[in-house]
């Protein structure tokens, strides 16, 4: 029977082991979820990847999903891909809440799988019907495609002078309106020395601070360093190893203090920023402070205290140019959630009469960031209106009136989403304008396969040039130097503009004007066209030629063809013939004969009855297009007016002498295939200006 005690015991053992281990296993769960419950997204991510796989999914499938869920989470707010793949292990063992569908959505948007979003964002809104957010987002995820087929004008390229390999850099401010000086938040070390400071357990990256540059007079940013005065240096504050022990009365422990997301002052002497410094080690969230600059350095920062509830965390703050309104974000009880944006009425330290903007500005996810311009443009960053994916730029315009929400009296916006190529798939925001111009910088973490690191971009606004140009020339191609060109537009011109002596001209137009020009030269027939710049929001060169006719010479008309041996016209005539009515629209003083050739083929009394018939059809046309008979005369001349070769057509057969007639003598002394290019020759419509005073008396 020993061998049966031993089994017994042997089995004790692993029961106890498993025990023991699966007390062991629950510890390491509840100490990840207190990571994740102060928001130390990285460490408790860290943590759940480790647990994930050794939590039995039978005995505790919902325990896995919700771990699942929340290693989603963690990665979500982290910027990670990884998020799709937890979101999908949480579904898989029937996470309860409907939310893993919106949170499944919102980041394989972020991922560019926009399809695929739009499918998730369609299963939770058959639980949550309500939820604008989830509307916004499949939305955005069905018309993306064609947003991002209509960019602004704006040139977008990675700003170089901020940008540093392996750091975050986001959040540029100009100090002031001159545009030479700003400020920007980066993780990069505050000096040359090895950065000993352990990551931080929110983000898994080095400590933020604030950093300032200066433009030097070659246009290239410099000096960048650490924001003089400011405390939060990065560096270690505490006294020796003797003043230590002697503080018996201390008993927390001041992390490293953060600085960044920066306003200012239209002067540039007052700075607010949003600061955090955890205690014992937790994260007690962020606060604003007040520095002002005396001198090169920054002064000792204040508080500003906009909640009576100190544990309200408030941060972004975005002062405008008077001074006498602060716009931040905060998580403060009674918002839309997440995190939304505030503004307070008063000036410094004293702030009061907070308002949340309400639902025009916030939503049931973050909005993030805000700018504020000089004529009051409010520009922020969101997840929850309809956009391309991550944290989109939203430009918010002043209505110029008030609307009540709640309780609180807000401006009444409208929103505009800023488009490409300021927004991507990924997260864009912290922008900044460089006066009164569109140019300036932003942040984005797009375009990175996997450090997500954050970075400054550079935009500008070129600017739009419209113009008109072209050459003024007779039927030969000769340039006409004296030409005169005339400009009316809606705009208010109404100017001529000088013609080179080589017959060219260029006249720079306006946005949204329609034009009329109108070419004169004498002894030439005027020409009218049109130019419109409606609509247009890139610059564009028109290409307008004027090829005016004499009034002395017969004009021949190219295109205008007839059926085999009859008199009806083709379809390929009418543009030709539209032409003349245009040509008689913009001369409404002439009348022209209109004449029919044919060729030396065949009887000639037949041919003369065919090109009477041929003329007469192209008046006809001419009639039914608004013009009147009487400044019409069709004659046929048949075979009887052989052309008279010009210099063009000397140029164009070789074989044929200027001025040369293409009489039968002619003809028939040439070979068969020769023969053939002077009866198409001869073949022809023409007209020519026989009065020019009509209806003038």
């Amino acid at each position: 029977m020993n061998w049966i005690k031993h089994i017994l015991i042997c089995l004790g053992y692993v029961v106890l082991l498993g025990g023991i281990t699966s007390c062991s296993l629950q510890s390491r769960i509840k100490k990840a979820d207190r990571h994740y419950a102060i928001g130390e997204y990285y460490e408790a991510a860290k943590q759940y990847k480790q647990i994930y796989p050794k939590l039995d999914s039978k005995a505790n499938k919902q325990q896995k999903a919700g771990l699942a869920f929340r290693q989603g989470e963690c990665y979500r707010v982290l910027n990670s891909t990884n998020a799709i793949t937890c979101y999908k292990n949480a579904i898989k063992l029937k996470y309860q809440d409907s939310i893993v569908y919106l949170r499944l959505a919102q980041c394989q948007q972020y991922a560019g799988k926009y399809n695929d979003a739009a499918k998730n964002y369609t299963v939770y809104l058959q639980n949550q019907p309500q939820s604008y957010v989830a509307q916004a987002g499949k939305y955005a995820c069905e018309q993306v495609r064609n947003w991002q087929k209509s960019p602004t004008r704006h040139k977008v390229t990675a700003a170089k002078d901020f940008n540093r390999k392996r750091t975050s850099n986001f959040s540029p401010a100009f100090i002031g309106e001159d545009g030479d000086a700003l400020m920007f938040t980066s993780n990069r070390p505050l000096s040359k020395k090895k950065n000993k400071i352990s990551p931080s357990p929110v983000t898994g990256k080095q400590t933020f601070n604030l950093f300032s540059a200066r433009k030097d007079a070659n246009g290239k940013w410099t000096d960048i360093g650490p924001a003089e005065g400011l405390f939060g240096t990065g560096e270690e504050e505490s006294g020796g190893e003797e003043e230590q022990k002697s503080d018996s009365t201390a008993t927390e422990k001041k992390g490293t203090l953060e600085t960044g997301v920066c306003s200012f002052t239209a002067d540039g002497m007052a700075m607010y920023f949003t600061a955090s410094q955890p205690v014992n080690g937790q994260d007690l969230g962020t606060q604003i402070y007040l520095s002002t600059r005396t001198g090169g350095e920054w002064g000792e920062p204040q508080q500003v205290k906009l909640f009576q509830d100190s544990s309200i965390s408030v941060g972004h703050p975005a002062v405008n140019a008077t001074g006498d309104t602060l716009y931040f974000v905060s998580d403060a009880p009674g918002g839309y959630g997440g995190k939304d944006i505030y503004r307070a009425v008063g000036e410094n330290l004293t702030w009061s009469d907070i308002q949340n903007l309400g639902p025009q500005i916030n939503t049931g996810d973050d909005e993030l960031f805000p700018v504020v311009r000089r004529d009051g443009t409010l520009y922020f960053s969101s997840k929850g209106h309809p956009g391309y994916g991550g944290l989109d730029i939203f430009k918010a315009i002043p209505a110029g009136r008030d609307t009540t929400y709640g309780t609180s009296k807000v401006p009444l916006f409208t929103l505009l989403n800023m488009g490409v190529p300021f927004n991507s798939k990924e997260d864009d925001f912290g922008i900044t304008f460089e006066g009164k111009t569109e140019n300036g910088f932003f942040s984005s973490n797009r375009d990175q396969k996997k450090s997500k690191n954050d970075r400054i971009f550079h935009f500008v606004l070129p600017e739009m040039v419209l113009a008109v140009e072209g050459v003024l020339q007779d039927e030969q191609g000769e340039p006409l130097s004296d030409a005169v060109l005339r400009l009316v537009g809606t705009d208010g011109t109404n100017q001529k503009v000088p013609v080179r002596r080589d017959g060219t001209y260029k006249f720079k137009l306006q946005p949204n004007a329609k034009y009329v020009m109108l070419a004169t030269s004498r002894g030439y027939l005027n020409q009218k066209q049109e130019v419109t710049t409606a609509g247009i929001n890139d610059s564009r060169t028109y290409k307008q030629d004027f090829v005016l006719t004499s009034v002395s010479k017969p004009v021949k008309m190219n295109n205008v063809f007839y059926e085999f041996g009859k008199w009806e016209l083709t379809e390929a005539s009418s543009q030709e013939l539209l032409g003349l009515v245009k040509l008689l629209n913009d001369n409404p003083n002439i009348m022209i004969e209109l004449s029919a050739h044919t060729d030396m083929v065949g009887d000639s009394l037949s041919n003369l009855v065919l090109s009477e018939k041929r003329a007469q059809s192209c008046v006809d046309f001419l009639i039914r297009n608004g013009i009147e008979s009487a400044r019409l005369t069709p004659v046929g001349y048949g075979e009887n007016m052989p052309v008279i070769a010009s210099e063009a057509i000397h140029k164009e057969h070789s074989f044929i002498p200027e001025g040369q007639v293409l009489d039968e003598a002619f003809i028939s002394s040439l070979p068969k295939e020769q023969q053939e290019v002077c009866n198409q020759i001869n073949r022809r419509t023409e007209f020519k200006v026989i009065k020019t005073t009509y209806n003038l008396y």
